[in-house]
């Protein structure tokens, strides 16, 4: 599309540079920015252009323009809006949607931008029209209708009592009280969001100053505030039908019509059946809904035919008297999903991302000789990939193995060695923000069967039952696992085959061979990973073609180890490398083997040299977060409803949500759902993957979170701007929850301990935080000894019971000074006491053996107490820790740091600190809200 820059309107410079919204009102056909302050008001007799820059995940911006017009606007100020918008759409590269808006039909895309609701104000910039002062001593008692579950479309209607309706959710703003009448055949999800709009009149109109109350249809005069509602109508009467001229809709003709836009007239196409190939590049397009119409305008069309089409569609819809319709502009290869699914079919869209850059390029060109800051214009700074779990990796895991209709708890030493002809239940409890959360989940090997399978799902739904549904349910596939997964295990080995009686019948009745693996004999594993906390080792076919440069393997055959080194590989593939040798082989020396300098004899293992990759194995990644209302309908079919820009406030307790992130989804159901829909929770997931309302190509194994509300687990919640628990804790519908908010600030909350631990198949979820040793050591067996990255090793030495530290240097000794001395350092000194205590679990693990070959030496405890010279008893530290099995006796050892010397200290302190920046952003924040050290 050619570009003329000259007329690009000095208004519209700059625009679409950052996240968020600007907005332009027409005066005078020409656009002129609104303040900030100034937006959702918009005043009857203009019109408005809208510009939402969404900043995405993959650096790029997302541009929505909306004109709005007032429905006391002129037909020629519309028409400027609808041209300007097609002029900002092309400074901006010519790929934004475009959408026309008429007061009190918005879309629910614009409405989001502006919660709770817009309430347009009588007058106006035009001729004729002047904006309406509100005279402060004077209160006009308002009659407004409500209408949507998601976001409310709000009316002023007559005040009359006929204007009353059973169906509809009215507000009545008088001047002492607000009132809102419920009719009987209103929802509870509309009432909760027509409270919302109650807040709001409050605020703004009120100054948050008056009453608030709630009339049920049909409660008559014998309730106090249903009398004083229908006294302000003149006294109570029985409320008319709906009539047809106040439906929501319109009665359009649905045949859907293409036209096309040649020479300043719309031409009729002809077609038996809605295909792209209708579409060409060089023309502009009407695709006709009815109640929707659809302006598409090819990549090769220019601004002129681009702007005769929207000319033309504002004109059809004046000549038609259908005012009310939605429109929306769309640009080749930057199609709406709804657009798309008009046709019977849409071939994937090709990258266009060369020549929309092109376009912006021109505008930054232009704006910056004109000295304008284009920082940004090009594109936004990319979002970096997101590698923190969210979760507690010090919890307590419990794995079984399925087999046929049972499962079988598999031991501490054998739960992280699973098979891929296998499918596993899990049950991890760890710490949330607040309480004890529980992630109950299956793990479907790619060679298990699908009866077992369907087992998995059924013993784990159950699971889940027992627990009230506070557990967070998940259903994995191999190779799909999200992060959350792999930090619960830490160190994972997939072994082929399998172990299972199912697995086993499978083979016997197929006449396959048997690949599970053998200790004894050749196999290797892929290494993988990001650190200690999460690592795997993955058998793969033992062939010279699955070796990757940017992997470290192991190779093994009997009694020869090999390690391979890929040249892409870093320093923390190496230590990962050798502690997975302690898991897989870790009574036998290994010889490495670096990329390109191997010897014969690995080769030979491999049945000899091939061409392999050098590329990581790329792992689906998760977009830009998507929520959709769902319902599952009585025949099964599942209807989705996408909500923009949502808040936790969206999560209604009546209703079924799914959050799609393309690499997994969440399917959140509330509190008033019922009992059946919730076990129904894996189901509609499976449902909303086979529809792919995104046409994103989901995998029907993307992994799916059943996730309850109040149950909410952090890798949830860190989805939505902000996330308030106690409001995922209230009882009662969200109607009840929001009206004793708002009538009384009070939160009914539910009866939930704050650390709950759900009872399920009559076992213990979670053990004595003494027990919880996270570390990755194999058996006392296991003669290689490796551990945690050398820069924890000093740390490590420290917190490490006396049998199982492996530094040469001895615990620092502790002397006994007086029980109760106190010091001018001892708030601090505490403060480090606990943050020392709170990293004694993550850190208790074995030494890589490049620094146990070093030097390791007898541990200084166990010796008989000693004395310094002036008759103290000096203590071994580990004597004072907090989980000491032999506690030195009269020491406080909640405050053991104020027992060290000043040297001794210092050095504890280094040693906590480093250990702290460490640990994942999300613990250090916690950590430094609780100690206010740093």
């Amino acid at each position: 599309m050619s570009v003329s820059m000259k007329d690009l309107d000095p208004a519209f410079r700059g625009a679409g540079q950052k996240d968020g919204l600007e907005i332009w009102r027409i005066e005078s056909f020409k656009p002129v920015a609104v303040p900030a302050s100034s937006y959702g008001k918009f005043y009857m007799g203009d019109s408005y252009i809208i510009l939402k820059t969404t900043a995405l995940r993959n650096g790029s911006f997302r541009h929505d323009l909306h004109y709005w017009l007032g429905k006391d606007t002129s037909q020629d100020e519309a028409g400027t809006a609808a041209i300007l918008t097609v002029e900002l759409d092309a400074a901006l590269g010519g790929r934004a949607v475009q959408y026309r808006e008429v007061q009190g039909n918005e879309t629910e895309k614009l409405l989001s931008y502006f919660r709770p609701c817009i309430m347009p104000q009588p007058g106006g910039v035009a001729t004729g029209f002047n904006h309406v002062e509100v005279n402060e001593q004077e209160h006009v008692t308002r009659l407004y209708v409500c209408r949507g579950k998601h976001v409310v479309h709000v009316k002023e209607v007559p005040f009359a009592r006929s204007t009353l309706n059973h169906d509809d959710i009215f507000i009545l703003d008088t001047k002492s009280k607000i009132f809102q009448f419920n009719g009987s055949n209103s929802c509870i999800q509309e009432r909760a969001k027509a409270l919302e709009v109650v807040q709001y009149i409050k605020d703004t109109f009120h100054e948050g100053k008056c009453d608030i109350a709630a009339v049920e249809d049909g409660r008559l005069m014998a309730d106090a505030e249903a009398g004083e509602f229908w006294a302000t109508f003149g006294g109570f009467a029985p409320l008319p039908r709906k009539t047809s001229s106040e439906q929501t809709g319109q009665d359009m003709d649905a045949v859907v019509k293409l036209l096309c836009f040649n020479q300043g007239t719309l031409e009729p196409i002809g077609f038996e059946s809605l295909v792209h190939e209708l579409l060409e590049p060089n023309k502009c397009y009407l695709l006709d809904c009815g109640a929707e119409m659809y302006v598409w305008m090819g990549r090769g069309t220019s601004l002129q035919q681009r702007k005769g089409a929207s000319e033309a569609a504002e004109k059809m819809l004046f000549d038609g008297s259908r005012t009310k319709s939605h429109v929306m502009k769309v640009i080749e290869g930057y199609e709406t999903i709804m657009f798309k699914s008009k046709f019977s079919e849409w071939p994937a869209t090709p990258d266009l991302k060369l020549s929309s850059e092109d376009g912006r390029g021109k505008v930054a060109a232009l704006l910056k000789s004109q000295g304008l800051d284009v920082k940004g214009l090009m594109k936004s700074a990319p979002v970096k990939e997101e590698s923190e779990s969210y979760i507690d990796c010090t919890g307590h895991l419990q794995v079984w193995r399925v087999n046929g209709n049972k499962k079988t708890l598999l031991s501490s030493t054998e739960q992280s060695k699973i098979y891929t002809g296998d499918c596993y239940i899990f049950q991890y409890t760890y710490t949330g923000e607040d309480k004890e959360e529980c992630l109950i989940g299956t793990w479907f090997g790619k060679k298990s069967i699908e009866e077992e399978r369907a087992s998995a799902i059924s013993q784990a739904s159950k699971m889940v039952q027992a627990a009230k549904f506070q557990a967070t349910m998940a259903r994995l596939y191999e190779g799909k696992e999200p992060i959350q997964f792999f930090v619960m295990f830490q160190s994972l080995q997939v072994f082929k085959g399998g172990l299972s009686s199912g697995y086993k019948s499978f083979i016997a009745e197929s006449g396959l061979d048997d690949d599970s693996y053998s200790e004894a004999g050749l196999a290797l594993f892929r290494i993988q990973g990001s650190g200690s906390e999460n690592m795997q080792a993955i058998q793969v076919d033992a062939v010279a073609s699955s070796l990757n440069s940017s992997y470290c393997y192991i190779l093994h055959d009997g009694n020869s180890v090999f390690t391979w080194i890929g040249n892409n590989t870093t320093s923390v593939d190496h230590d990962l490398v050798e502690r997975q040798l302690d898991a897989i082989k870790s009574e036998l020396p290994s010889r490495s083997q670096k990329e390109g300098r191997e010897t014969d004899k690995f080769w030979e293992l491999l049945g000899g040299k091939s061409k392999y990759s050098n590329k990581k194995i790329e792992r689906e990644q998760e977009s830009d977060p998507h929520l959709f209302s769902c319902i599952l309908s009585k025949d099964g079919n599942l209807k989705v409803k996408e909500i923009h820009h949502f808040t936790q406030d969206d999560l209604v307790a009546e209703d079924v949500f799914v959050l799609d992130c393309h690499s997994y989804l969440f399917v959140w159901f509330g509190q008033e759902v019922d009992a059946k829909v919730k076990t129904q929770a894996m189901d509609i997931g499976e449902k909303f993957i086979a529809s792919d309302f995104l046409m994103e190509n989901l995998s029907r194994e993307t992994t799916i979170f059943t996730v309850s509300e109040g149950s909410e687990p952090s890798f949830f919640t860190r989805f939505f701007t902000s996330w308030d628990p106690a409001k995922s804790l209230m009882r009662g519908s969200s109607y009840q929850r929001r009206l004793s908010i708002l009538k009384g600030g009070a939160r009914p909350l539910l009866d939930k301990p704050k650390r709950r631990t759900p009872a399920v198949s009559g076992r213990a979820l979670a053990q004595d935080k003494s027990q919880r040793s996270r570390s990755m050591s194999t058996s006392p067996e296991c003669h290689r000894l490796r551990g945690r990255s050398p820069a924890f090793a000093a740390l490590t030495s420290t917190f490490e019971k006396p049998s199982t530290r492996n530094l040469s240097t001895p615990p620092p000794a502790i002397k006994k000074l007086f029980p109760k001395s106190t010091g001018p350092e001892t708030s601090k000194q505490t403060a480090i006491s606990e943050l020392t205590s709170s990293l004694e679990g993550p850190l208790r693990s074995a030494i890589p053996k490049h620094l146990r070959d070093k030097a390791i030496q007898e541990d200084a405890g166990g010796e008989d107490e000693a004395e310094d010279d002036e008759g103290r008893t000096i203590y071994p530290y580990e004597r004072v820790t907090t989980t000491s099995e032999d506690p030195a006796p009269d020491i406080d050892i909640t405050k053991r740091e104020i027992y060290l010397s000043t040297s001794e200290f210092r050095e504890k302190f280094s040693m906590a600190r480093a250990a702290f920046y460490r640990l994942p952003k999300w613990k250090q924040n916690k950590l430094k809200t609780a100690l206010q050290l740093f």
